[in-house]
């Protein structure tokens, strides 16, 4: 992964089948990071029949690069 890659936030939206939505974070860019959500929780908004078939959706909402501890922008 490029520095590039490596140093930018992403701030994404998460849609579940059943209409419910998260909002998240993604400090490392990672194509499979679908958020921390509790999988207790997911589980009882999916029926065994929804189980076998759905699809969830992530929507980039914006990025930044990411800002050092000083508030100075890496550079690369």
């Amino acid at each position: 992964m490029t520095e590039e890659r490596k140093a930018r936030k992403i701030v994404y939206k998460i849609t579940y089948p059943n209409g419910k939505i998260y909002i998240g974070k993604d400090l490392t860019n990672s194509i499979n990071y679908f958020g921390s959500a509790k999988g207790d929780l997911i589980a009882k908004d999916f029926s065994e029949a929804d189980r076998l078939d759905f699809t969830i959706r992530r929507q980039a909402l914006g990025e930044r690069r990411r800002v050092g501890r000083r508030g100075e922008r890496r550079r690369g």
